[in-house]
């Protein structure tokens, strides 16, 4: 029996000299430094859990005062809050979608239902940071967010023309509440030369009549008049949006006073109105059939995602959660379902994570999730 098991054991004794754990011998780098390349081989990746808090570990690079790198399309944050009607708290939406979305990587990146990895593929993605915006004077903000657009969409994209028709750059807004959709509208319509289509995904409509509110304390127009729950009247009375062409999808607003007044203030300003009920008599592809149908292929089109589309149950970290929502898989499904837009813009807005149940970050991850599909469709 000993004999047997020294068979067996003297083959292996040469590798006892090793160890799993070790590795080579430790030598101080030359003057001159490694090699570039070496370094790169060794420390150029990041797990999810590692690394600075960018969106998808992008390269990060403040566009706003960078003007010498230009790019393709750029996340940028636009914390800001002071326009909200309920519960405050979308200024630190930025950061919190930016660390949901870590675990989103070029390495692991692919997007199975578009057949591309966005992050790899032919655009150059900057993670543009946050423009500064001040809390204190909501004028003075929304004329700091329309000139933080206007000076990066007139920029020139590094792949201009390249695909044809690329000639501006895409910016995908991480909110915020909802009213940093005016700023990028008045941006946007300046630099296409014409009004934009609005596809608003949303429990409310955000196209109140700035009177909605009554106050004894000051006749309109005032500062006030400017809100997450306004901004699209302003911006169809300024003839920003094509008032033809826009859709609300994943409606549950109650309305105000005693009748349909609402509603009639909102067919001014052309919306076709998707209910999030009406999802249940189409289904999923029956809502983005009538999305394409309204909005077709060529009109360029701003894509703007208030994260309360979603019921509160599934993203409770938003300010103005109202139950009956749709699913974070509903959502996803009929963006990607939209992928031929011709976006030439985007925003997810109102994740307010203080208000997150437990310790999770359910709401964000969305959000995340939400940016990645359109990340997505403006690559393919």
């Amino acid at each position: 029996m000993f004999l047997l098991s020294l068979s067996v054991l003297l083959p292996l004794l040469p590798l006892t000299r090793c160890s799993f754990y070790d590795n080579p011998e430790l030598e101080i780098p030359t003057e001159s430094g490694t090699p570039l390349d070496e370094l790169k081989a060794k420390w150029d990746f990041d797990w999810g859990f590692s690394g600075i808090s960018t969106f998808a570990h992008l390269h990060h690079v403040k566009c706003l005062t960078t003007p010498y790198e230009p790019f393709d399309i750029g996340i940028i944050g636009a914390p800001f809050d002071t326009a909200v009607s309920y519960r405050p708290g979308a200024r630190f939406g930025p950061r919190a979608i930016r660390a949901a979305s870590a675990r989103q990587t070029s390495f692991r990146g692919f997007n199975h239902r578009a057949h591309l990895n966005p992050y790899t593929s032919w655009p150059a993605i900057l993670d543009c940071g946050d423009i500064p915006i001040t809390p204190f004077d909501n004028a003075l903000a929304l004329h700091q967010m329309s000139s933080a657009y206007l000076e990066l969409l007139s920029r020139r994209p590094l792949s201009y023309s390249n695909p044809e028709g690329h000639v501006h750059p895409k910016l995908i807004t991480l909110g915020g509440d909802h009213s940093i959709a005016l700023p990028a509208l008045r941006a946007l319509e300046k630099v296409y030369g014409q009004p934009i289509a609005v596809l608003h995904f949303d429990a409310h409509l955000d196209t109140w009549h700035p009177g909605a509110y009554p106050s004894a304390w000051a006749e309109t127009p005032t500062q006030a008049d400017f809100t997450h729950g306004t901004m699209f009247w302003v911006a169809s009375q300024e003839g920003l949006i094509n008032n033809g062409s826009s859709v609300h999808a994943g409606l549950r607003t109650r309305l105000l006073g005693n009748d349909f007044h609402d509603y009639e203030d909102d067919e001014k300003q052309g919306f076709l109105r998707i209910e999030s009920d009406d999802i249940d008599a189409v289904g999923v592809q029956g809502i983005i059939d009538l999305i394409m149908e309204r909005m077709g292929t060529k009109t360029p089109v701003y894509l703007s995602v208030d994260i309360d589309v979603i019921d509160p149950g599934l993203a409770p970290g938003t300010g103005t959660p109202e139950p009956g929502g749709w699913t974070t898989r509903e959502l996803i499904q009929i963006l990607r379902g939209v992928e031929d837009l011709n976006l030439v813009g985007a925003d997810v807005v109102e994740v307010s994570p203080a208000y997150e149940s437990g310790h999770g970050e359910s709401t964000a991850l969305a959000g995340a999730q939400v940016v990645f599909e359109m990340l997505t469709s403006m690559v393919k």
